[in-house]
């Protein structure tokens, strides 16, 4: 692996990346070439072969990327080897979503801990998993617990930082955030904020200028897209 520094943009293609082989294990492809996959997806092949290029060589000269041997080298580049257990601070609507949603287990993530400071929510359970809403007082001895190394705030702007702090001070290093406001983390602390509003708002923005926008070329129907429906019809 490079020495320099990897951007967060290249870790965000590489999960992107990932998604991708996963479909193409799933329709039976052994084999695919940067080009294939980045015309069957959309991407960009001097961009794919860019961003692997980081992490050592993985290709193989006239065959392309064995698929499983790929996903199985981002799988680990990621961290994604090894199972992230997830705390979420804030038992409204939200953080009640995210807790109920299934889609964290395909990438070895798993909610196991929900805290709140509404004495009405404390003691409940959430979902199928029915993971039990804790006092977020209780927060850094939980964590401990449970192993935790992964959490969410889901909490309104006013208390975010606040509830920040309080991760910290427990020793968690990943964090994602949901309020809408920018944080201050320490030093070795990673904070990604999903801020939906803003989004909302850029797409705003498209609609209110539609001459600016482009039509979508039809894809050509590529080799993934053969197999998948082989199979559909042999079903």
């Amino acid at each position: 692996m490079k020495s320099e520094k990897i951007s967060e943009l290249t870790t965000s293609r590489l999960s992107v990346y990932l998604r991708c082989l996963n479909t193409l294990v799933a329709a039976g492809i052994k084999t695919v070439s940067s080009q294939a996959l980045a015309e069957q997806f959309n991407l960009n092949s001097a961009q794919i072969r860019k961003d692997l290029g980081y992490f050592g060589e993985f290709g193989v000269r006239g065959v392309g990327y064995y698929v499983n041997d790929l996903r199985d080298h981002i799988t680990k580049i990621l961290g994604l080897d090894r199972p992230h257990r997830v705390g979420i601070v804030g038992a409204g609507r939200l953080g009640t979503a995210l807790a109920n949603y299934n889609g964290f287990g395909r990438s070895n993530f798993t909610v196991v801990a929900l805290f709140d400071n509404d004495e009405q929510k404390i003691g409940r359970r959430i979902g199928d998993e029915e993971i039990l809403v804790r006092d977020v007082q209780q927060l850094a001895k939980v964590i401990g617990h449970e192993s935790i190394d992964v959490m969410v705030v889901a909490v309104p702007a006013r208390a975010a930082q606040k509830v920040l702090n309080q991760i910290m001070s427990a020793g968690i290093k990943a964090v994602l955030n949901f309020a809408p406001v920018p944080l201050t983390a320490r030093l070795g602390v990673k904070v990604k904020t999903v801020d939906l509003t803003t989004s909302l708002e850029s797409l705003s923005y498209f609609l209110a200028r539609p001459q600016m926008g482009s039509i979508t070329n039809a894809r050509r129907k590529t080799r993934v897209d053969e197999v998948t429906e082989q199979k559909e019809q042999e079903l």
